[in-house]
């Protein structure tokens, strides 16, 4: 585990040194890159003067538009948060092989979170304040989230963040691209009870508002909304955690159809070891995450996992032409081993929706950004397709999907529409 982990260290400095300079050269390329021509906005027009489209005092000149990046390189959450660091960094690449945005070649400044909330609140300070930053594409864990968000409503920038979430937010300073708890969480449980017949269910997740939060509204769901059964167990760990042999012991005990996981980053890769050592593998337990992806995978290992289920908008193995293109384009950028998890492709689409929403407006300023922002459609969408809703989330689908002892994941279920984002669905407070 320790030469897993050394390598995975490695492979991230050289990913972050190599970030600055992706070789995506020649527009045929780019253009091939997810049938990026239909994108919003992409013509090649006179760069409007800075005066009339900066007009707030952003990091705006006659040639560049300055924006930020706030993820976790380093510490327990980076195992996480470096696909989302690569895919936002890919897609500024491609947007500004195209020309940037309104005439702008887009410049990144990079800060590392580093895996602690005041980290990431003091980073974004820096980022608003100091550097004007046009908008910032960061975060991971809701702590995080959490930590920023007072900063953002105060200097009045514009977050763009890629995580599955509890949901119960909703900011004008904030764009969400990842699913919200109903569509992730409910859709999840109501498959694990019509397919799998689970009606007992032992709920873990690592010790912060985002597993507790999601675990709330499961309990509730389970319990009274859905009325699918009971909870015989809830247990929480803190990050970074690594022994879980009294959990599984407890597990044993209470023999539950379905174990509904929550744990997140470093954690899952003893979590889901234990479990194997342990007996409880794919094919003689039922057990369902919100927090595994592709990335988290690389240290899990499929052969820990095989057989268990994620719940996820997004898996690498999508069969359609928008994401075998962004597979490829990914790979080309990072090598052809590099994975790609739910929230990293999430995180490849702030870019494009703010790109979107920034020619839509004709503006920089943060105001006529979000105004803009409801109704942007991106087509090309990796995931299929996606629509910012007024509440700043996004219609998508929601998807399950086993583990394979080659690390990859099989899409067993997909809903057959795209899931109306609803950050406060009643009966779940």
């Amino acid at each position: 585990m320790s030469n897993h982990s050394d390598d995975l260290s490695k492979n991230r400095r050289r990913l972050l040194q190599g970030m600055g300079a992706l070789p995506l050269a020649g527009m045929a390329g780019v253009a091939g890159v997810a049938g990026l021509g239909s994108l919003p906005g992409l013509s090649r027009a006179a760069a409007p003067a800075t005066s009339a489209i900066n007009t707030t005092k952003l990091a705006v000149t006659d040639t560049e538009v300055i924006v930020g990046q706030l993820h976790s390189a380093t510490g327990t959450m980076a195992i996480s948060e470096t696909g989302s660091i690569q895919a936002e960094q890919l897609a500024i690449d491609q947007i500004n092989a195209m020309g940037g945005v309104l005439g702008r070649k887009i410049k990144v400044i990079k800060e590392d979170g580093a895996s602690d909330w005041p980290t990431f609140a003091e980073k974004s300070k820096k980022l608003l304040v100091n550097d004007k930053v046009a908008c910032v594409f960061g975060c991971w864990t809701s702590a995080s989230r959490k930590a920023v968000l007072p900063i953002f409503e105060k200097e009045n920038g514009l977050l763009y963040y890629p995580t599955f979430y509890e949901g119960l937010e909703q900011s004008k300073n904030v764009i969400y691209t990842g699913q919200e708890a109903t569509q992730q969480i409910i859709y999840s449980l109501d498959w694990g009870s019509k397919e799998k017949k689970a009606k007992t269910f032992f709920l873990v997740g690592s010790d912060y508002i985002w597993p507790r939060t999601s675990m709330k509204i499961a309990r509730k769901h389970i319990e009274s909304v859905g009325k699918l059964g009971s909870v015989v167990g809830e247990e929480y760990y803190p990050l970074g955690h690594t022994n879980f042999n009294s959990l599984i012991n407890k597990i044993k005990v209470a023999k539950p159809d379905c174990i509904f996981a929550a744990v997140v980053g470093g954690s899952n890769v003893a979590f889901y070891k234990q479990l194997k050592a342990a007996g409880i593998t794919g094919a003689k337990q039922f057990l369902l995450t919100l927090s595994v992806t592709e990335d988290e995978m690389l240290g899990v290992g499929g052969e820990n996992f095989a057989g268990f289920y994620s719940s996820m908008k997004y898996f690498q193995s999508l069969d359609n032409a928008n994401n075998k293109a962004f597979v490829a384009a990914f790979r080309k950028a990072y090598g052809p081993k590099a994975v790609i998890g739910d929230v990293t492709q999430a995180g490849y689409l702030g870019p494009w929706l703010w790109k979107a929403a920034v020619e839509k407006a004709g503006s920089f300023d943060v105001d006529k950004v979000v105004a803009a922002s409801p109704g942007i459609e991106l087509k090309t969408a990796p995931e299929g397709y996606v629509k910012l809703h007024a509440n700043h989330h996004l219609w998508s689908k929601s998807r399950i999907a086993q583990g394979q002892t080659d690390g990859t994941f099989k899409v067993v279920s997909e809903s057959p529409q795209l899931i109306e984002p609803n950050p406060f669905p009643k009966g779940y407070q």
